[in-house]
Parts: structure tokens; C-alpha cells; sequence
């Protein structure tokens, strides 16, 4: 899938990356956090987020992308249920966001239950942290990609019509696009 031609705005521009076209804004839909920058396949059940999250000072680097997946996995109710299959660092000359002190890109996979339902749905997770201690933040960006869906998962609904679901190097683009433009997001 191609991508925006502009860069999108992230935090009202204190942010920008190049997304997936034809991604949907959550926070058109429902109200989102304000640590959190949501969007969703049109037609996929893909989701994409971008979360500033507190710097887990006591965490050493290598171990943060885990943590934060562990995090995830518990606020899926899934931490019996997923798997890290790899934690790697992410090349900082590869990043345009040149504020952070190190990034690592972890790929596992939860089964996950969306809205509270019996259903669970198989879901590849990759997530790219950039750690920023000056800031005292955790950058996280999940994209969440779905392998497995349950029949009588919400998700089922509609899912024959999905046109050129986003991929790894879309997700890939995404990260090496991010940028910092206004550090007074961090207070």
C-alpha cells in the first residue's frame, strides 16, 4: 500500500510520520487518550498506535520493548496467552527522530478478545519503542495485525472485502518517517 504524500500531523504536529493511505483516525470515531495517536485499516481490523508512554527508567534497554509488550499483553488479558518471538535494535541512522537514545522493534503475537468477548483472535504484534530519557518518555508505535480471526469474533463481520491490508513495510516506513517537531509536548 502506498503512502500519504504529505506527512501526518501527530499530537496536533508536535509529531509527524508518513501513514498507510487510507487509514481511519479513531479519534474521529470515539474518544481516544491523549497519550494516543490511534488508526485503523479501513477494512482489515489492522490498527496502528502511537502512545507516549512514561520512561521505564529502571528497565535497561534491551528489555523495554518487552516490558511494554508485557504491558500490552496484560491490558488485553492476554498474558498467558503471548509470545515475544524477537526483540532486535532498531538503527538510529535509519530514524529521521534523531532525540532518541535507542530504539528496539519487538515481533510476537497474543490471542486477544476485542470488546470483552469469548471469541480470541490471533494477532501479530510489531512494535517499534524509541526510548527518549530527556523527555522521560517511551515512544510506542503497535502495529496490530490479525492472522487468525475467531468466527464468532465482532472482528468476522465483513471480513471479505479487505482490500490490500497494510504491511511490515508500511509499518517500517512509518518509523523511519517519525519525527519530533515541538519538544514542549513533553511539558
Amino acid at each position: 500500500m502506498e503512502l500519504d504524500p504529505q506527512p501526518h500531523r501527530l499530537y496536533n504536529g508536535a509529531f509527524s510520520a508518513f501513514l498507510p493511505s487510507g487509514f481511519q483516525d479513531v479519534s474521529e470515531l470515539r474518544e481516544i487518550p491523549d497519550n494516543q495517536e490511534v488508526f485503523v485499516h479501513p477494512s482489515s481490523d489492522q490498527s496502528l498506535i502511537v502512545e507516549l508512554l512514561e520512561y521505564q527508567e529502571g528497565v535497561a534497554n534491551s528489555d523495554a520493548a518487552r516490558y511494554h509488550f508485557n504491558d500490552v499483553a496484560s491490558s488485553n488479558d492476554a498474558e498467558s496467552q503471548s509470545e515475544v518471538l524477537s526483540v532486535s535494535p532498531l538503527p538510529l541512522a535509519q530514524l529521521t527522530l534523531t532525540d532518541c537514545s535507542s530504539a528496539w522493534v519487538l515481533n510476537g503475537h497474543q490471542l486477544v478478545a476485542k470488546f470483552n468477548e469469548e471469541a480470541q483472535n490471533t494477532v501479530n504484534i510489531h512494535m517499534a519503542l524509541f526510548r527518549l530519557p530527556q523527555h522521560s518518555t517511551d515512544l510506542l508505535v503497535t502495529f496490530n495485525d490479525p492472522v487468525v480471526i475467531n468466527p464468532s469474533s465482532s472482528s468476522a463481520v465483513g471480513g471479505a472485502s479487505v482490500t490490500s491490508p497494510w504491511t511490515i513495510e508500511d509499518f517500517n516506513r512509518v518509523l523511519c518517517s517519525l519525527q519530533l517537531h515541538n519538544p514542549s509536548i513533553f511539558g
